[in-house]
């Protein structure tokens, strides 16, 4: 019979434990996005855990490679009616070259591009880039207000910005907090996710045990959230999560 879960950050690795009545420990790597899952004896702590999974860390490494390869966009070469993602919504990409500031808009269920005609692929990118920024520096506020008040904390600072390895990231020391600008093109129940885990942070450091706890309080459907955000189609640049 399984025992409360837990969670463990392992070299960079986010690890689901679940503590059973068993004999022998397993790992698994879950589609689609890798997620690794850790069913252990209920006699093992965390760090007799964390040295088992370090001691498998090559081959969950190439399991999640192989899956996350299957779930990737192909590379965007910013034209009229490639896939773009926009709060977890499939957009079309409409480009309209005319004269005048380039600039994004959303016109139904597409994603207006307004550049001008000699625009190349890359300076498409960055005025999307821009725009997915803005989105999100528009969403965030909202949402930090809301959970400082019902975590009775303080976020003295926040910054958005493109991170190769994390969603979010917190600074205990200061309190900052910084964001993937690729959160703008995901579900805001996952950015609500992400929030509530850095801010958690400011209470619990780690991914163990306590931190597991304050999460399930705060934000009981956190799981269900993580997995989504972890599941949803990751772009060419993304990152391992």
């Amino acid at each position: 019979m399984s025992t409360a879960s837990a969670y463990l950050t392992v070299r960079g690795l986010d690890i689901d434990i679940i503590r059973k009545d068993i004999k022998h420990l397993h790992v698994g790597v879950y589609p689609p996005a890798g997620r690794v899952r850790v069913a252990a004896p209920i006699g093992l702590n965390d760090e007799q855990i964390r040295l088992a999974v370090i001691q498998r860390l090559a081959w969950i490494r190439r399991q999640r490679k192989e899956l996350q390869g299957a779930a990737r966009q192909s590379v965007r070469e910013m034209v009229t009616g490639e896939s773009h993602y926009v709060w977890g919504l499939r957009k079309r990409l409409k480009v309209v070259e005319r004269p005048g500031r380039a600039h994004v808009e959303i016109d139904g269920d597409r994603l207006a591009l307004y550049v001008s005609s000699d625009a190349s692929v890359e300076q498409r990118r960055t005025y999307l880039d821009r725009w997915y920024r803005e989105q999100l520096r528009t969403a965030l506020p909202d949402v930090i207000a809301d959970w400082e008040q019902k975590l009775e904390v303080v976020v003295p600072k926040w910054t958005i910005r493109r991170m190769k390895t994390k969603w979010g990231s917190c600074n205990r020391e200061t309190h900052e907090l910084w964001f993937n600008v690729e959160l703008a093109k995901k579900h805001p129940d996952c950015l609500e996710y992400i929030v509530v885990h850095e801010l958690t942070h400011y209470f619990d450091g780690s991914h163990g045990a306590r931190f597991t706890a304050l999460m399930d309080r705060n934000l009981p459907d956190w799981r269900s959230r993580r997995d989504e955000l972890n599941g949803a189609p990751l772009a060419e640049e993304d990152w391992d999560a």
